[in-house]
Order: structure tokens, then C-alpha cells, then sequence
């Protein structure tokens, strides 16, 4: 029996069961699954820095957007304070690396 501890997407059970295996899960409290996207956000980076792959950053986004959920707020409100800042603050594409400030 392999040990993972750790959150899955919904599907993952039913793709066990189809390659003949069988889940062992369980659902968490509310507070728990906060807890455990937390972890899963770290974990889907981690990925990404590893493999630079564009289907990790795609995980890493549905993470942030489960915990945007979990958290009470909405995709959309995601969206309005990213572009927010971005209309205060500017983007990354200029590639501007702050050296030093007095």
C-alpha cells in the first residue's frame, strides 16, 4: 500500500478505481482543507521550478483559485485586486531588477 497524505483533485479516486486500484480517502473539515491547499500551493511551485512547465503553472492557478473559494473570496475579485495593483504598480514586463534604494 503506497502512502500519499496529501489532497488530490475529485477525479483521482475514480482514476484509481479504473486502473484497478482502491482509494483510501477522506474528506476534510473546512479548516483542514485550507490547511492542505496551503501545502498543495508549495507543492505545485516546487513542481514548477523543478520542470518550468507550463501544465504545473496550470495547477498551481487551479490551487490558487480553490483557495480563493475556500477562503470566501471570488475568482473575479481575484482578478479586480491583480489588476488593481497592476494599474498602481505596473507588471513584470519590463524586467526591472531593484538593485539597491537609498
Amino acid at each position: 500500500m503506497k502512502i500519499f497524505n496529501k489532497l488530490v483533485r475529485d477525479k483521482i479516486r475514480d482514476i484509481i478505481r479504473e486502473g484497478g486500484g482502491i482509494p483510501y480517502t477522506e474528506i476534510l473539515s473546512a479548516a483542514a482543507y485550507i490547511t492542505e491547499l496551503d501545502k498543495k500551493l508549495d507543492e505545485e511551485i516546487a513542481e514548477y521550478q523543478e520542470s518550468k512547465e507550463l501544465e504545473e503553472l496550470a495547477d498551481a492557478l487551479e490551487v490558487i483559485y480553490a483557495i480563493c473559494e475556500a477562503r470566501g473570496y471570488t475568482v473575479e475579485k481575484l482578478q479586480e485586486v491583480r489588476e488593481e495593483k497592476r494599474r498602481l504598480r505596473g507588471g513584470f514586463e519590463k524586467r526591472v531588477l531593484l538593485v539597491s534604494r537609498d
